[in-house]
């Protein structure tokens, strides 16, 4: 079918992708490398052999009834908790790169001291919803303790909400704990809860014993679940979009039904970082159209099922800050946000398929970040809006720069870009002839000169300490 008004698929697709799936869940089976998760599977009903488990139609339908269609993240600041629903759009930074691409397009590994910047930036957005999680891998940092460094560096660089650990059992009991502590023992987190992990299968058909241990945990505490997938079409998953679809939605459904298992209505996000694979190079490529294509059709999928859903944003194949940097992030973006994603990780700064971030696209992915809710906002229309008393006494040939109207209207329906230049060539010349790329690096050296977090309190600060020194 042709992409209309948003949606690649049709009801009958919607329905035999469906079909498929359940017939890939029945006969084939997914591979679940976790004894706790086989045992809860198995006492759900589901035939199990081996590690092998087989879900019938009866169990996903059920327990799909189960997810929440909404629910709401707690921040430290109240006033930046955020509902997670069918109708919102929010948006965390990139996550899980292990290099930065520094100002000389040089790629280097990532640092603690990247991540507290990154952490930072995100703090300081006014588009971003969330700190984010894993948004570099410092690996400067032991790994025993990298997990509980990377969450503090979150709670004391924002007061926005962030995301727990997906590294296991144990580290995900630890985000949970870190948590608690943040809000305080009168909160009740399992009712209220705080987190939102990702948890990604391996394609084709595979969850393994860290992702299923950190799911279990999660669910069990109340806290959200992303169960996403990344299929690369052709080499994990048919070459076909059709086939690809049907194989990830097996993947998350096999984890949305382990976490209403665990605990019936335990809140996830139906999710997706699926796309193809460059045959020429056997490599992952997000930048194609057919990733859009299957972030469309992965949103036609989760309304179909009812439950909030996943993509990525800004992305990319680039391996600079350049023009297909610009054009395939605008691309993925604004297909994320017509689509009807409803989380949008990988929302600023991601290069090269997932592995590399960087400040100046950070920055200029936040622009189109505006850009893009600006547009979601779309066009007012009321009798403030339209203004015929005002269009008569202007008449044909007069201008509206004086009226009232525009002062007081302009501010609220135009956008106002904070790097794009509308200027003049001559004001442009004058001024150096920045480029975007230039303009985005004095932006964000700017931003981590000035940026002010909301303290901590030292209370608290010094329990989170005293619980990271006990690990």
């Amino acid at each position: 079918m042709a992409l209309l008004g948003g949606q690649c698929l049709s009801r009958t697709d919607i329905e035999n992708i469906h079909e498929a799936t359940l017939n890939i869940l029945e006969d084939t089976g997914v591979s679940i490398g976790y004894q706790p998760a086989l045992e809860a599977f198995r006492k759900a009903g589901a035939r199990v052999k081996g590690e092998r488990v087989y879900l019938s139609r009866k169990i996903v339908e059920e327990k799909i009834k189960e997810v929440p269609v909404k629910f709401t993240l707690h921040a430290r600041n109240p006033e930046k908790n955020i509902t997670v629903s069918r109708n919102s759009f929010l948006t965390a930074p990139g996550y899980g790169a292990p290099f930065v691409t520094d100002w000389n397009d040089e790629k280097r590994t990532a640092s603690y001291a990247d991540f507290e910047n990154f952490a930072k930036l995100a703090g300081a957005s006014k588009y971003l919803s969330m700190t984010g999680g894993n948004l570099v891998e410092p690996v400067d940092i032991s790994d025993k303790i990298r997990h509980v460094m990377m969450q503090y560096a979150c709670i004391i660089n924002s007061d926005k909400c962030f995301m727990g650990s997906s590294y296991g059992q144990k580290k995900a009991e630890d985000s949970v704990k870190m948590a608690q502590i943040l809000l305080g023992p009168e909160h009740k987190l399992d009712e209220k809860p705080a987190l939102i992990s990702l948890i990604n299968t391996i394609t084709p058909l595979v969850i393994d014993e860290r992702q299923l241990g950190a799911l279990m945990e999660y669910a069990k505490a109340g806290q959200a679940c992303i169960v996403a997938s990344l299929a690369m079409a052709g080499a994990t998953s048919p070459a076909s979009l059709a086939g690809t679809l049907a194989v990830q939605n097996a993947e998350i459904l096999t984890g949305i039904v382990l976490a209403q298992i665990v605990r019936p209505g335990a809140p996830v996000v139906f999710g997706s970082t699926s796309s193809i694979t460059e045959m020429k190079y056997g490599s992952l490529t997000i930048g194609a159209p057919e990733t859009a294509l299957i972030v469309t059709a992965t949103a036609q999928m989760a309304a179909f099922y009812g439950i909030p859903c996943r993509a990525g944003g800004t992305l990319t194949d680039a391996k600079c800050v350049d023009a297909q940097a610009g054009w395939e992030s605008m691309m993925n973006l604004l297909t994320a946000e017509r689509s009807g994603i409803n989380f949008v990780l990988h929302s600023a700064g991601i290069l090269e398929y997932y592995m590399s971030m960087s400040y100046e696209k950070f920055i200029i992915d936040e622009e189109m970040l505006g850009m893009v809710l600006r547009f979601r906002r779309g066009i007012d229309v009321s009798s403030e809006s339209l203004p015929l008393d005002m269009i008569n006494k202007v008449g044909p040939g007069g201008h509206f720069l004086d009226q009232d109207h525009t002062f007081h209207t302009f501010k609220k329906e135009f956008w106002r870009p904070d790097i794009c230049d509308r200027g003049t060539y001559d004001r442009w010349r004058t001024e150096g002839c920045l480029t975007a790329k230039e303009v985005a690096q004095k932006k964000y050296n700017n931003v981590l000169a000035e940026y002010q977090p909301t303290v901590l309190d030292p209370i608290t600060d010094r329990q989170l300490k005293v619980f990271i020194d006990s690990l």
